[in-house]
């Protein structure tokens, strides 16, 4: 009894990768909750850091976040950990042998790994920390090229490049049980993937997305503002039923101008299923439909169990929705690069405030209990703050998370959670509390962009002339 319990009482590490280090909070608590968990970190937990202890998690619960985060690197089963290779070496001699037994036996064999986070060593300074560890009864063979078992020793030497100690600052010694899955970030890069855009959103935050929003195998996953279908692809990679909708005719049809490199037209098979078809998941295309997100054509009810978009914010895509001359004296017609069907009704401005309102309230009616909304908020940094996220009365704010796009401006992942199905008193919400109310500031986020590149560009100028002036 007391060898199970302490087998289940085990204490893990978890390497994380040092990029998109403010979303990686969220992505393991998502991929926990995925498995009933808590996120129960250990003592002195510090979010920025490369290194996090969990407590209360089997392996079982440790290889299924494994299977999935791209946040992550590796995980370990901890042995030992201390700030000097001292407090490391009585830590290590502290640990119960009935845990460290199974995987020293004769018939084994091993081999154990050095890493340092911030510092560089040379070959015969690892091999010199792994022979300082003698004192650890390895009884099996040494085999580096297919070892049974492999353990790791991990020196933290702070995230300062500029300021790096002598000696670490923190030691870990534990078996590695699983890596994270880096590779997809590589092997689903865009610059590989058939069918691109100039939004196609990066294959590591897309990953990211679809974990956040916790889809999992036989879920229907929605994206109202498809485009190439970036989002649908990773989240079919998680075994979801995939659909979305697009006002762009050309972008859904494959048809017109190409976004790639020495490519004047797309070709006859880029298209979202060639994307899929790509990767394997073929068979988890629903479809994909020329739809205005303003204008309703789903039938009332629930439907998904995530929705997952990236809107547009005006920049490299236009804000637009259907509309008719009566609707507005402003409306325009078409780009020129359009050679759509003339069915496509007269566009007219679609106003961020309007866009994030209509996506609040589509969610709130369309997602299951518990399922997940995640999308872009795009934000001025110097006028942010947390007033400015658009809430819902049906919807609970998970996490907010934020990817920085210039000195002036970022974009900030936002997870929602359903928690009720909507009421007639949902409406009148923003009486009684101001921030159900659409932020219109969202609607000047354009001007506030090219702005602060006009700026930026005065300032260049500027500087060259003064820098001409004093030669």
């Amino acid at each position: 009894m007391a060898i199970h319990c302490s087998r289940i009482c085990l204490q893990y590490l978890i390497h994380l990768a040092h990029d998109n280090v403010d979303f990686r909070l969220p992505e393991i608590r998502s991929l926990l909750s995925l498995r009933g968990k808590p996120f129960d970190p250990g003592e002195n937990f510090k979010e920025k850091s490369p290194f996090w202890l969990l407590n209360g998690l089997s392996e079982e619960d440790v290889n299924s976040i494994m299977a999935r985060t791209v946040c992550a690197k590796s995980a370990f089963e901890l042995w030992g950990h201390g700030r000097t290779h001292s407090e490391l070496r009585n830590s290590l001699l502290k640990y119960p042998t009935e845990n460290m037994s199974p995987f020293l036996q004769k018939d084994s064999t091993y081999k154990i790994n050095v890493y340092t986070f911030n510092k560089t060593l040379e070959f015969e300074d690892r091999i010199k920390k792994i022979d300082a560890m003698e004192y650890l009864s390895f009884e099996g063979r040494v085999n580096l090229r297919n070892p049974k078992h492999i353990f790791c020793l991990l020196e933290d030497y702070g995230t300062d490049p500029n300021d790096i100690p002598d000696e670490p600052l923190y030691i870990y010694f534990g078996r590695w049980i699983a890596d994270g899955q880096r590779e997809l970030i590589r092997s689903h890069s865009v610059k590989n993937r058939h069918f691109i855009g100039n939004t196609s959103m990066d294959a590591g935050l897309s990953f990211i997305m679809a974990n956040h929003a916790r889809v999992k195998a036989h879920d229907l996953v929605y994206d109202p503002f498809v485009g190439t279908g970036s989002l649908l692809v990773a989240c079919s990679h998680f075994g979801a039923y995939v659909c979305g909708t697009d006002i762009d005719y050309n972008t859904i049809h494959g048809i017109g101008k190409a976004s790639r490199k020495n490519q004047k037209w797309r070709g006859p098979d880029e298209n979202i299923r060639a994307n899929l078809r790509q990767y394997g998941s073929e068979k988890l295309y629903v479809d994909v439909l020329v739809s205005d997100a303003s204008k309703p054509i789903w039938r009332d009810g629930v439907l998904f169990d995530a929705i997952i978009t990236d809107p547009p914010y005006g920049i490299r895509e236009s804000t637009r929705r259907t509309g008719s001359q009566k609707d507005s004296v402003n409306s325009v017609k078409p780009s020129e690069d359009y050679v759509g069907d003339s069915h496509v009704p007269v566009s007219m401005a679609y106003h961020l405030s309007d866009i994030f309102t209509d996506l609040l309230n589509f969610s709130a009616q369309h997602l299951v209990i518990g399922g997940r909304l995640v999308y872009w908020l795009p934000i001025y940094r110097p006028e942010y703050c947390e007033e400015m996220v658009p809430l819902n009365a049906c919807l609970r704010l998970v996490s907010n998370c934020e990817q920085t796009l210039s000195s002036h401006t970022s974009r900030r992942l936002i997870t929602m959670e359903k928690i009720k199905e909507p009421e007639e008193t949902d409406a009148l919400a923003h009486l009684s509390d101001p921030h159900f109310s659409p932020y219109q500031g969202h609607n000047a986020f354009r001007e506030k962009y090219f702005s602060g590149i006009s700026k930026r560009t005065l300032t260049g100028k500027e500087e060259t002339n003064k820098m001409a002036a004093n030669e």
